[in-house]
């Protein structure tokens, strides 16, 4: 019961971070272009050092948690590690995604200023 319990975890918890981890790459390099000034090559690659950060903090994370809390011995058991441990992950995965905006939006914002003070950028509409 325990093997099964920590396989489900690391099953569902791996699958959310990289469903979360492509979702936030595709959909989030517009965004990233926008506030590098437009420039794709700067704004590809910040978007692949951020997937490379989230993969491992979340995936560091989810292993750090597998020693935490009692071990299930029953079907109700293992129902309710599962719902602690795969909550617990999601909301670091939301947390993570909250910070990682922030100081996008905040560093994207300075550089995109820098660009635009030496003649490379368009101004953003803020």
């Amino acid at each position: 019961m325990v093997e099964t319990a920590y396989a489900l975890y690391l099953a569902i918890t791996i699958a959310i971070t990289i469903w979360v981890a492509r979702t936030l790459s595709k959909n989030g390099e517009v965004f990233l272009i926008q506030c590098f000034g437009h420039n794709a090559d700067v704004a590809k690659s910040t978007n692949h050092l951020l997937v490379v950060g989230f993969y491992l903090v979340n995936i560091g994370f989810i292993t750090l948690t597998l020693s935490l809390g009692a071990e299930p011995v029953t079907i109700t058991d293992t129902i309710r590690f599962l719902s602690n441990k795969v909550g617990l992950a999601v909301m670091v995965l939301g947390a993570m995604h909250f910070f990682n905006m922030g100081a996008v939006a905040q560093f994207g914002r300075k550089v995109n200023s820098w660009l635009y003070e030496q003649g490379l950028a368009q101004p953003v509409a803020r």
